[in-house]
């Protein structure tokens, strides 16, 4: 035990086996986006998770808690559903680059905290936590026998872990047990080397159709999940105060950076941040850990063949987890049915629907407050 666990206090690096098996806690998250990009676009699958590894070690250091890194989902949704080229992922991601970091520089993120009720951003969280149920679904039902035992080894574990002092390493073992199963049917992957890093700058005739079918969705879920959320899930879980326009900062960074070498646009987020708390990763020790994992498949291993093997019930319980551990963090909302009314929303509609209608109720309510303040006072 060290000093700072000692005195109640977590350290900032701690190597353990909570923190491996909350590192890969995300995976469930990352890989299935990545990979479905990888398939449909003329992305580079190793250079996309050499990236993510790179940045999951950075921000595990900066930041001393495992805040995740992972791909943009609005965006990788629309990627996948279209098959879209790298050149329109590019011009994206520049673009949410410089308005993630813009925004974070002059304290944008501050000024609609200040504004934006905290209900409204349970509500995203609540909405993430049922879109991620409904990606798990089909996951689920394609493989029913390995969901259901990753589920079940999660829920022993949990349970193990509140009698007895036992370490949550569930997501390792599912994890493991994935790589078992696609090992013994297609046997040991050959080793794929990444390609050379190649650099894109974006086009101009790219930009109106990627600011359409990319930007606009995403920036909702840049605003609210990826900061917002994610800066008061930290507190919930962690509690570290995180700025949120020093997520942005990050943000905008990450893209600016590696977006034109080959990554894919990323970003922080609440589920990864509670996926990780949820298998384990108390420290920044969990980033460093899953980073190098990540480098290392994309050196190797980063063919789309190699990560499809893994069975499907594998990712699909572990998004059960991440959705339940973010479900809870949701339902510490001030307004319950503003918050179950936008997650209702985003899983039926989309996040942006969602966090619009979460505004304009937020505003209703505020208009309704503010005269029934002045009828009291006259």
């Amino acid at each position: 035990m060290t000093e700072g666990e000692s005195s109640g206090k977590m350290p900032a690096f701690r190597l353990s086996l909570e923190e491996a098996a909350g590192s890969i806690g995300n995976f469930g998250t990352v890989l299935p986006i990545v990979l479905g990009v990888a398939l449909v676009s003329d992305v580079n699958l190793g250079q996309i998770l050499l990236f993510f590894g790179i940045w999951y070690i950075l921000t595990g250091v900066i930041y001393q808690i495992p805040v995740p890194v992972e791909p943009m989902k609005a965006m990788g949704a629309i990627v996948i559903a279209e098959g879209l080229l790298y050149n329109e992922i590019v011009t994206a991601g520049m673009l949410i680059g410089v308005f993630t970091l813009l925004i974070g520089v002059f304290g944008g993120m501050r000024f609609m905290r200040d504004r934006i009720p905290e209900y409204v951003i349970r509500g995203i969280q609540l909405g993430l936590a049922l879109v991620l149920l409904k990606t798990a679904t089909p996951f689920i039902l394609k493989d029913l026998f390995f969901a259901f035992l990753g589920i079940g080894i999660i829920v022993i574990f949990l349970l193990a872990g509140t009698r007895r002092q036992i370490p949550n390493l569930s997501a390792l073992v599912v994890i493991l047990i994935g790589i078992g199963a696609a090992v013994t049917s297609t046997g040991v992957p050959e080793a794929h080397m990444i390609e050379p890093l190649r650099l894109t700058l974006p086009s101009l005739s790219t930009v109106p159709a990627a600011t359409w079918q990319l930007v606009i969705p995403q920036i909702p879920l840049v605003l609210t999940n990826a900061t917002l959320a994610t800066a008061l899930l930290a507190h919930d879980l962690y509690k570290k105060n995180i700025e949120p326009d020093r997520l942005a900062i990050t943000i905008g960074t990450m893209n600016l950076i590696s977006v034109p070498l080959g990554g894919f646009p990323m970003c922080h987020g609440a589920g990864g941040l509670a996926a990780h708390y949820r298998f384990g990763a108390r420290t920044g020790m969990g980033n460093v850990i899953g980073g190098i994992i990540l480098i290392g498949a994309a050196l190797f291993f980063a063919s789309p063949a190699a990560i499809q093997s893994i069975p499907p019930g594998v990712f699909a319980a572990l998004l059960v987890f991440v959705a339940i551990e973010l479900a809870k963090n949701a339902l510490k909302t001030d307004s319950m049915v503003i918050t179950a009314i936008m997650g209702a929303v985003a899983v039926l509609s989309s996040m942006t629907i969602a966090f619009l209608a979460g505004l304009a109720m937020a505003w209703i309510l505020h208009i309704r407050t503010s005269r029934s303040g002045n009828t009291g006072s006259t």
